[in-house]
């Protein structure tokens, strides 16, 4: 009985043992994931640019316009900031974003994985956060 105890005991082990997805898989799935979430706002590029022109022409045209409203030229020189920062920080990320895992161990690749993880959240983040924003201002018009 003990034998049979046993044996059930380790055949089970080597079940859970062999179907861990190795260090390797786990590194692929989250260089998936950070694809991902860049994936998921690029296409929002050309909106980002667009709301940035439009919120710099409207600036442009009040501080022309005989009765300036510094409020709104503040408001949308915040808002034409916050359009180009995203923008900006998407390139930034992309730039320095390495496809190449070159001579790093997998626990260096899965270490540098998960800080782009955290890095691309943040622009993906900011970029919806600005378009939200540049929607709502001028959707009010």
């Amino acid at each position: 009985m003990k034998r049979i105890t046993s044996l059930l005991i380790l055949i089970t082990l080597t079940f859970f043992v062999g179907c861990k997805p190795s260090l390797e898989e786990t590194n692929a799935e989250l260089r998936e994931e950070v694809i991902a979430v860049h994936d998921e706002v690029m296409p929002l590029m050309g909106k980002l640019k667009s709301f940035e022109k439009q919120a710099n022409d409207k600036i442009n045209d009040l501080e022309q316009s005989e009765s300036v409203d510094s409020v709104s030229v503040e408001e949308l020189k915040a808002l034409y900031y916050d359009l180009n920062q995203a923008y900006e920080g998407m390139f930034v990320w992309m730039r320095q974003y390495e496809i190449e895992d070159g001579e790093k161990s997998p626990e260096e690749i899965e270490a540098y994985l998960k800080e782009q993880m955290e890095s691309v959240s943040k622009v993906n983040d900011d970029i919806k956060a600005a378009l939200e924003k540049a929607e709502k201002h001028f959707s009010n018009q």
